[in-house]
């Protein structure tokens, strides 16, 4: 499987395009069906960025909707969040989009972007906003990864 690595600066060109970077294109096109967009822009419920989903895994997202009764608030609202902000993109031969203004101004995009590689997905980011974003998680792994591990014992207790 193809994964989304590293970080990658870019800029809107004069007519509001942006170059997805060459090694992101890459695994889109290795996971994308000839019938299915390149990518899904959604904006992020948790940081002030876009999310970037390959088609195939956006559409693995619709099983915890599809096991709600269509009936209910949760499907409602769990549908409404994943599917009425989301924007299948198709990007030209030299690889550029133009990103829908809402999912812009929600990202705080003017100039430059960051494309955060995050595996499976991407994100992408105001800069500065992105540099904040990598240490604050940094930070938090290695909080994470310095708390003692229970001993077996101590787990089967």
């Amino acid at each position: 499987m193809s994964v989304f690595l590293g970080t990658h600066q870019n800029r809107f060109d004069a007519k509001g395009r942006v170059s997805i970077p060459a090694s992101f294109r890459a695994a889109l096109r290795a996971q994308v069906k000839p019938d299915e967009s390149l990518v899904i822009l959604r904006p992020s419920h948790l940081h002030p960025c876009i999310e970037a989903w390959p088609s195939a895994a956006f559409a693995s997202l619709a099983g915890p909707v599809e096991a709600l009764d269509i009936f209910s608030d949760d499907h409602d609202d769990l549908a409404a969040s994943l599917y009425a902000d989301a924007y299948p993109i198709d990007a030209d031969k030299e690889g550029r989009i133009i990103l829908p203004d809402v999912l812009k101004r929600h990202a705080n995009l003017v100039d430059e972007i960051s494309f955060m590689g995050l595996g499976r997905v991407f994100q992408i980011w105001e800069p500065e906003a992105a540099a904040k974003r990598r240490e604050e998680a940094r930070s938090r792994a290695r909080r994470m990864t310095a708390r003692p591990t229970p001993a077996a014992s101590e787990v089967v207790q």
